[in-house]
């Protein structure tokens, strides 16, 4: 079983800030960093240290080949990124003191996905492959209907949300991991429990992950229900935290880790993410998170 992440590759400007910019507000910050991103890359980061053969595929322009090149140094293989003539997608990060970050995202490269590359991508995989998704590049339902036909499972992240993702249809989605904003814009509820029950009535076939902040994560299906609470750590930066859960969650799907596993050890290299600054250079590789959760278990 291969992992193929059709995903984003951004390069991430941090902010450091006393609080989130109010509308019509100027301030000086505190800092200045300049990180590899991307919910795509850092997911392929996280799946790639958590110790398991990640296929990347997307644009970057002439600006983004240290982002390739922190992915190969992941372990992550990069042949199916193309290159472009455009601008790399980018992102302006604000993070407060807090921890806490908001973001301003420009597409960039990440937009010029075409069809016939997502065809040529396909045809090196195979049914039961895991396809992973974000939203953050051109062609979103074009490469949800390719993965659903070519039998593989998929795994969808629906951020940043959208009105095009809102009316999609999830049918041939197998994994739905997604935050509580996430799941109130496809639901129209506000509550986890509720989230959880609208999803599975509609889409009774679906296996949601749901991460609730603090709260941790709850996994449900037609069959099953498990509960994650968080590892609690000094929040540093949080831009990571949900790309690493999902990356370590893929890779404990294609061990075929029993679920609640699974869950814990995504949700310690996720707290282990957010202990540190930055994005995918803030991700642990599998031996640091195995020898932590001895720790935390101890």
């Amino acid at each position: 079983m291969k992992i193929l992440n059709y995903g984003s590759l951004n390069i991430d400007k941090v902010y450091q800030v006393e609080h989130f910019v109010r509308p019509g507000e100027t301030i000086a910050t505190l800092g200045y960093d300049c990180f590899p991103g991307g919910k795509g890359l850092n997911q392929s980061v996280a799946a790639a240290r958590a110790g398991q053969k990640v296929f990347h595929a997307g644009c970057v322009g002439a600006d983004g080949d240290f982002l390739v090149s922190v992915l190969q140094e992941s372990g992550a293989d990069t042949r199916y990124i193309k290159r472009t003539a455009g601008v790399t997608g980018h992102a302006l990060i604000q993070v407060a003191q807090s921890g806490e970050n908001c973001i301003l995202l420009f597409a960039g490269s990440n937009a010029e996905n075409d069809k016939d590359t997502i065809d040529a991508v396909f045809s090196n995989f195979e049914q039961g492959d895991i396809l992973m998704l974000q939203n953050e590049i051109s062609n979103m339902e074009y490469l949800v209907s390719r993965g659903a036909a070519k039998g593989m499972q998929i795994m969808l992240n629906p951020s940043p949300m959208d009105e095009t993702l809102k009316n999609m249809d999830l049918s041939g989605i197998t994994w739905l991991v997604l935050n509580e904003t996430e799941g109130l814009e496809l639901t129209g509820e506000n509550e986890p429990e509720k989230i959880l029950a609208n999803l599975l009535e509609r889409y009774p076939n679906l296996q949601v992950v749901l991460t609730l902040g603090s709260d941790g994560s709850v996994y449900k299906s037609a069959q099953e229900e498990y509960r994650q609470p968080v590892f609690k750590v000094k929040a540093v930066d949080t831009t990571a935290a949900g790309d690493t859960f999902t990356g370590y969650f893929a890779s404990a799907m294609v061990e075929k880790m029993p679920v609640d596993k699974a869950l814990e050890l995504a949700a310690a290299a996720a707290a282990m993410a957010v202990a540190k600054a930055g994005a995918s250079v803030s991700i642990p590789v599998r031996s640091e998170v195995e020898d932590q959760l001895v720790v935390w278990k101890a």
